[in-house]
């Protein structure tokens, strides 16, 4: 069960990753990515911990996803957007790349999606990424 300060994390992160697709939708629009990072900043600590996050991001083989990621966030600010986000798109995937199998596995066994997923033409492209089953 997630408590009150995560459930608003989560929320916040979810926020923050709305507000950053809409301003790639509104063709990088920077004060809407500007919101969206500073949402996501501000959810990951709530609903991990502060500790937990400068550990996640302090790893020794993430720190260059870490100076990606906070660079583009940067040059989102002055308002280079484009730029901005193509440095933080690489620096979430170095970040949050070992992540995706987890995902992909997570999706394959929902209703809809999972039978779609599934589908023997893009079951060989998603085994490459994630492996053919969880080691679990």
């Amino acid at each position: 069960m997630l408590s009150d300060s995560q459930k608003i994390g989560v929320g916040l992160t979810a926020v923050g990753v709305l507000f950053m697709l809409m301003g790639v939708f509104m063709l990088f629009d920077a004060g809407l990515l500007a919101i969206g990072n500073i949402l996501f900043l501000a959810g990951i600590p709530l609903t991990i911990g502060v500790q937990r996050t400068l550990t996640f991001f302090a790893q020794k083989n993430k720190i260059r996803g870490t100076i990606c990621f906070l660079g583009g966030i940067f040059l989102v600010f002055c308002k280079w957007a484009v730029i901005g986000i193509a440095i933080e798109l690489f620096g979430i995937l170095n970040l949050f790349g070992d992540f995706f199998p987890l995902i992909f596995s997570f999706l394959r066994q929902l209703p809809i999606i999972g039978s779609l997923l599934n589908h023997p033409g893009l079951t060989n492209t998603f085994d490459r990424f994630t492996g053919p089953a969880l080691p679990v």
